[in-house]
C-alpha cells in the first residue's frame, strides 16, 4: 500500500465519518423517536456539516494528523485530532451565532467526542491493515550503504513507519580494514564479509528490492557501479543527497525539466519568538495559577523535611549562556529516597517552579531540555544546534521517553525535529502528549509505588534500530506514560 493511498483512504473515512458523527450526536441529544430525516432537520444540520468537511481538508493538510507522519504514536496523533476538533467547535458555534442557525450546545458536545473517538477508531482500523500486512510478509527487503548518523536515522524511521511497508535487513558499508576490501555487511544476525563482487549475490539471496544511499560524503566509483548492477537487475535505488546534515535545514525537491534540485532552508526564526513569549505568558501564568496549591504544599512538607525547599541548578541556555533553573529540593533517582519525594519526581511536580523561569524569560514551555554546563561544554557541532532556541520545560525528545540518562546525542536528533517544525500547533500538542504522559503514569502510581524503579536505564533506546513494535496502537501510549518524564534533563 502506497502511503499516499493510506492518506487519501484515511482522508475519505473522515469526510464519511463526519455527517455520520453529527446524526449520532442528534439521536444522543434528541432520541430514536425524533424525525432526523425530516426537510426541515437535514436543511437545518447541512451547513454545520459542510463547515466541518471545509475545516477538516485544511485542518488535515495543515496539521498532518492521519497518523503515520509520527510514526502511529497515539499521543501526538490524539493531540492533533483534539486540537482540530476544538477548532471546528469553536467555529461552529461561531456560524451558529452569526448565522442565526440553531444548534444544541450538548448536542455539538456529543459530535465533537463522536468525531474524535471514530476518527481514532479509523486510524486504529488503518495501522491495524498495515501491521497485519507487515508481519504477513507483505514488504520489500531494504539494505542501506552506510553506517553513520543519517544511514541510522534512515533505518530508525523505516522502522517506524510500517505504513510504508519495508523492512531494513541490514547495512552495508566500505570495510575499514586494510585486510579486505569491498564492503561489510552489518545485516542483523549474520556480521557477513563480502567481497565487492559478491554484494549483488547477497542482495538477490536476500530477495532486496530496495538500495538506500545514506552515504556522507562524495560517492566512490565501486558504490556507483555498485548502483548501476542493482538498476539492471531491477532492485530500485533511492539517495539521501548530498550534502544533507541531519535535521538542520528542511530539504524540499524541486523538478526543474528532469533535473532534480534540492532546496535547503533554514528554519525561519522572525515570528517564532513572538508567538512563542505569547503562549508562555498565557499559559505559563495560567498554569503557575492552576499548580500553585500542589506546589505550595510540597514546598510545605520540604521545608519542614530538609529546611530548603528549593534549588537552583545551573543550566546552559540559548547560545549556552548559563542561567539558574529553579525546581524543588529532591534529588534524581536518589537512593532510599522516601516515597513522597519518588511521587513528586516521578509526576514531574518537582519541575513546576520553571515556570517562574518560562516567564521571566529564560526557558519556554515547549522546547530542548536545558543540560548542564559540563555537558553543554562536550557538545559537537551537529549538538551545538538545540541552542540555538530558548531551552524548554518539556519536548519532543521528552514525550518519546528520553530522560537524563540518555545521551545528548539521541535527545539532539528529536530536539532538531521539533526546531524544523515548529509551529503553536506543535507546541500545544507537545504540551497535551506531555499531560497525557503525566495522566497515565498517575493511574499507574498506586500499582507500582514508585514508577522511577520500575524502569531500567536504557541509553541505546534511540541507537537500536528494532522491528516495529508488537505492541499495538493504544498500548504504544500505555507503556510511554511510564518510561518517559516530560521535565527530564
Amino acid at each position: 500500500m502506497k502511503t499516499r493511498m493510506l492518506h487519501f483512504w484515511i482522508s475519505v473515512a473522515d469526510l464519511v465519518w463526519i455527517p455520520l458523527a453529527m446524526l449520532l450526536a442528534w439521536l444522543l441529544r434528541y432520541g430514536l423517536e425524533w424525525d432526523f430525516f425530516s426537510t426541515g432537520k437535514l436543511h437545518a444540520i447541512s451547513p454545520f456539516v459542510v463547515i466541518t468537511w471545509i475545516l477538516w481538508n485544511f485542518f488535515s493538510s495543515s496539521m498532518k494528523f492521519d497518523g503515520a507522519r509520527d510514526g502511529w504514536w497515539f499521543p501526538a496523533v490524539g493531540s492533533r485530532l483534539f486540537l482540530a476538533v476544538c477548532g471546528v467547535m469553536a467555529a461552529l458555534l461561531a456560524a451558529g451565532y452569526l448565522g442565526r442557525w440553531y444548534i444544541s450546545r450538548l448536542a455539538l458536545i456529543y459530535f465533537g467526542l463522536s468525531l474524535i473517538l471514530g476518527c481514532l477508531t479509523i486510524r486504529y482500523v488503518a495501522r491495524s491493515v498495515i501491521r497485519r500486512r507487515y508481519y504477513r510478509g507483505e514488504v520489500r527487503q531494504v539494505v542501506i550503504i552506510g553506517d553513520g548518523r543519517v544511514a541510522r536515522e534512515v533505518a530508525n524511521k523505516i522502522e517506524r513507519h510500517p505504513e510504508m511497508l519495508c523492512k531494513v535487513a541490514g547495512f552495508l558499508f566500505s570495510e575499514d580494514s586494510p585486510r579486505e576490501e569491498g564492503y561489510s555487511s552489518a545485516i542483523p544476525g549474520t556480521g557477513e564479509t563480502v567481497s565487492t563482487l559478491g554484494v549483488i549475490d547477497l542482495l538477490i539471496a536476500r530477495q532486496v528490492s530496495l538500495l538506500i544511499l545514506a552515504i556522507t560524503g562524495p560517492f566512490k566509483a565501486e558504490v556507483l557501479n555498485l548502483v548501476g548492477r542493482c538498476r539492471e537487475l531491477g532492485i530500485d535505488v533511492s539517495v539521501v543527497p548530498q550534502p544533507y546534515e541531519l535535521y538542520l535545514s528542511r530539504p524540499t525537491l524541486i523538478d526543474l525539466d528532469g533535473v532534480p534540485l534540492l532546496h535547503l532552508h533554514e528554519p525561519s526564526d522572525a515570528t517564532t519568538f513572538t508567538w512563542k513569549r505569547t503562549l508562555d505568558v498565557l499559559i505559563g501564568l495560567s498554569l503557575a495559577i492552576v499548580t500553585s496549591p500542589i506546589v505550595l504544599a510540597a514546598t510545605f512538607v520540604l521545608r519542614i523535611r530538609k529546611g530548603r525547599a528549593f534549588r537552583w541548578e545551573m543550566r546552559g541556555g540559548r547560545f549556552g549562556k548559563v542561567f539558574p533553573m529553579l525546581r524543588l529540593n529532591i534529588d534524581r533517582h536518589a537512593a532510599g529516597a522516601p516515597r513522597f519525594e519518588r511521587v513528586l519526581e516521578d509526576l514531574s511536580i518537582s519541575e513546576l517552579p520553571q515556570l517562574w523561569n518560562v516567564l521571566r524569560g529564560e526557558m519556554s514551555l515547549v522546547g530542548p531540555r536545558p543540560e548542564s554546563p559540563d555537558r553543554v561544554n562536550r557538545y559537537s557541532d551537529w549538538q551545538m544546534q538545540r541552542l540555538s532556541v530558548i531551552p524548554g520545560m518539556t519536548g519532543l525528545a521528552q514525550v518519546h521517553g528520553l530522560r537524563e540518562h540518555n545521551s545528548s546525542e539521541e535527545k539532539t536528533r528529536f530536539d532538531l525535529q521539533y526546531l524544523l517544525s515548529v509551529s503553536p500547533i506543535s507546541d500545544l500538542s507537545l504540551l497535551l502528549q506531555t499531560i497525557w504522559t503525566l495522566t497515565m503514569r498517575l493511574i499507574r502510581l498506586p500499582s507500582s509505588g514508585s514508577l522511577s524503579k520500575a524502569v531500567a536505564p536504557n541509553p541505546d533506546v534511540a541507537e537500536k534500530v528494532s522491528s516495529v513494535s508488537e505492541d499495538h496502537f493504544m498500548k504504544e501510549a500505555w507503556q510511554s506514560a511510564h518510561r518517559s518524564q516530560s521535565s527530564a534533563d
